[in-house]
């Protein structure tokens, strides 16, 4: 077996499931790597943006399955194959923005990244208007390009998902709220499009982004920013 082929099998490798189902090695793996990019998010580790880029990496090829595998018996989900391309692009601008913050004094206590803090009523407004028109708006083009149904589903999670990932690299602790609404709808159509290992980390994610809500919460309230302040020499005297 060559080099090549070898990472094919590996690429197209199943986990065996009883009733002779399957599920998509990396789908599992993507969602793993997911996982633990939530989990890093919570404790606000920089960390959790470059191991969520690896998992978006990885779904991306499983939610455009019949455009590398024809013969694939899942439907494509572009709405959830468009989320990863996003998500990588807006993880790199929060990995950057949150380099910043910790550079910059804002990182709070230990080696967190930043201090969470609430967005305010104005953003919270644009935010649901955000997430209502821009589900209007994409679903016409889902359904266009041939997205599974319900495609007004498809599109509330990838807006929705842009919004949460871009809430959570400004550092406001209502992004976890967002994630609880996308899961609430994107729970049962990865079900009925067959993706089940996707969904059932959605699942497991809903009541992880509640916790995560509750510890940003109580961190912003006990943390402040790290502000370096200058101290004067003693020893200089006025002339």
């Amino acid at each position: 077996m060559t080099v090549l082929q070898w990472f094919i099998d590996l690429f197209n490798s199943q986990i065996a499931l009883p009733g002779g189902q399957s599920l998509n090695t990396r789908e599992v793996v993507g969602n793993i790597f997911g996982l633990l990019s939530a989990l890093g998010a919570m404790r606000r580790k920089m960390w959790a943006w470059p191991v969520g880029i690896i998992g978006n990496v990885l779904l991306f090829t499983v939610f455009i399955a019949t455009i590398i595998d024809p013969a694939a018996s899942t439907p494509n989900l572009l709405g959830q194959a468009g989320r990863q391309i996003m998500f990588i692009t807006v993880s790199i601008y929060g990995w950057v923005r949150w380099r910043q913050s910790k550079r910059e004094g804002d990182g709070g206590s230990g080696d967190t990244a930043i201090v969470p803090r609430w967005a305010g009523w104005p953003v919270r407004i644009g935010m649901i208007a955000f997430m209502v028109i821009g589900t209007v708006a994409l679903t016409p083009l889902f359904s266009a390009l041939g997205s599974h149904e319900p495609v007004w589903a498809d599109a509330w999670t990838f807006v929705g998902s842009l919004l949460a990932t871009f809430a959570m690299a400004k550092g406001w602790t209502e992004f976890w709220l967002v994630w609880v609404a996308v899961d609430i709808v994107g729970v049962p159509l990865l079900f009925s499009a067959g993706y089940y290992a996707t969904a059932f980390m959605y699942l497991f994610y809903g009541v992880f982004t509640a916790i995560g809500f509750f510890v940003w919460a109580r961190a912003q309230a006990k943390e402040k920013p790290t502000v370096e302040t200058a101290h004067l020499d003693p020893t200089v005297t006025k002339p």
